[in-house]
């Protein structure tokens, strides 16, 4: 499956918008994205398959040098094709190059992306009890520190 991993920008919303609905619960609206798009601490990037298809998504908010990873979201027809490890692995390349550490919220049932994050180090750090709604559901925060050498 062919994808490049890019920027996001204003043709991307609506796609985005959709694929939220479709794999959240409490999606983000297309306001919502939109404003990301000029928060001077928000990086999302999406994976494009050349035809103008969106296949996934990620977000990330930086405050100084903490990463907080807002989504991440593939299409279900992309899963299993390596877009979620592509998307994270641009963020953690990032983090090892700019920041303390990177964190995230998941849903404790969600046994793919729990195994994902912790393939690309993060361990988990601790629990945010009825985080989620439809369903309530708790979500296990996971954090991976990045060492950086003093200069």
């Amino acid at each position: 499956m062919y994808y490049e991993i890019v920027p996001m920008d204003r043709s991307h919303i609506d796609q985005i918008a959709a694929l939220e609905r479709e794999c959240f619960s409490t999606p983000w609206s297309e306001t919502m994205l939109s404003d990301a798009l000029f928060d001077p601490q928000a990086s999302f990037i999406v994976a494009d398959d050349g035809e103008g298809n969106i296949l996934g998504y990620a977000g990330l908010h930086v405050v100084l040098d903490e990463g907080y990873i807002d989504n991440i979201a593939v299409h279900p027809d992309a899963r299993r094709h390596g877009v979620a490890s592509a998307l994270l692995d641009v963020y953690c390349r990032f983090g090892a190059a700019n920041l303390a550490f990177l964190t995230l919220e998941v849903r404790v049932s969600n046994t793919a992306a729990i195994g994902l994050y912790e393939k690309y180090g993060f361990h988990q750090a601790g629990l945010r009890p009825g985080y989620y709604q439809n369903p309530r559901e708790d979500a296990l925060i996971m954090t991976r520190e990045f060492e950086h050498e003093a200069d």
